[in-house]
């Protein structure tokens, strides 16, 4: 069956203008977005309600106003706060949105240090903050053009982009401890790829940290640090993820979605079910599947 990418590698916008915007509602649209990376540069800005976003392990509540700050390759998360419903956008621009032609000497001061560990910033500005202030008509001009950005408002798009630039390298800082982190976060990726292709297998935490090169306490310990949760309750949420996924878009019984992923025992896979999304799995599959996908 088809898993979840870790390592998101989607384009986001085109080729020549590689910038977008996502509207997202949790739960309405999505249940969640589970812990995953991607070469973009991302601001998740709230606009009703409360959700839960993660970053390095850092858990925000996110609510109307308020700005997370994701650059590239940060490990994250998005889900939602207690049983509130959470509406918010995504603006994701990729690096190469900055580059020139040749050696550009801008790309080097002002983008490469956030790719390669020696510059950061803070993830988290409420909405009364003055990175939030600075940057908030910017967000909002994104927002307001977001649907005709890649047709009659180009010019504005990108002037908004490197304005945003501008104003995180305004607010960031040498970090010597951001390169430790990306160090660390290296070693956890291979143990996301190893529950990402050995899920609906028998996963270990010893087996996991060989993946690592570590010992199992040091990547429990480090695990935590960097997810804000650990290495047991990522496997099964991940698990989780799927199954509510087959659910929605697969006729295949439940017991069978439970055993491709990963899941041994149906009644503690039905009891995690519910824990998680508030009803059972044949109780989510009637009211998140299409009627078509049902018909005769």
């Amino acid at each position: 069956m088809e898993s979840m990418p870790v390592h998101e590698t989607k384009t986001h916008g085109t080729a020549a203008l590689p910038y977008t915007v996502y509207h997202s509602i949790i739960p309405e649209l999505i249940p969640s977005f589970p812990l995953h990376w991607h070469d973009d540069f991302e601001l998740i800005y709230g606009i009703r309600g409360q959700v839960l976003v993660t970053v390095w392990g850092q858990a925000y509540r996110l609510c109307a106003g308020d700005l997370v700050v994701v650059l590239p390759r940060g490990v994250h998360s998005i889900d939602q706060s207690g049983g509130e419903t959470g509406e918010y956008y995504n603006i994701m621009f990729h690096p190469s949105l900055f580059k020139g032609a040749g050696d550009d000497p801008c790309y080097t001061k002002y983008v490469l240090p956030f790719l390669n560990g020696k510059k950061s910033m803070e993830c988290f500005h409420p909405a009364d903050s003055s990175f939030n202030r600075a940057v908030a008509p910017c967000l909002l001009s994104i927002l307001e053009h977001r649907r005709d950005g890649y047709s009659t408002h180009e010019l504005l798009m990108k002037s908004q982009l490197f304005l945003l630039l501008h104003c995180m390298n305004q607010y960031a800082a040498s970090s010597s401890d951001h390169r430790l982190l990306h160090l660390s976060c290296s070693q956890l990726k291979n143990a996301l790829y190893y529950v990402q292709h050995f899920y609906d297998q028998k996963v270990t935490v010893q087996k996991a940290a060989l993946q690592c090169g570590l010992s199992e306490s040091h990547f429990m310990k480090l695990f935590r640090e960097l997810t804000g949760t650990s290495f047991n309750a990522y496997l099964i949420n991940y698990r989780l993820e799927l199954a509510a996924r087959q659910l929605s878009d697969t006729r295949l019984k439940v017991i069978d979605i439970a055993e491709n992923c990963g899941f041994r025992n149906h009644s503690y896979f039905t009891r995690a079910f519910r824990e998680k999304y508030g009803r059972t799995p044949s109780e989510y599959r009637k009211l998140s599947s299409p009627r078509e996908l049902f018909s005769t």
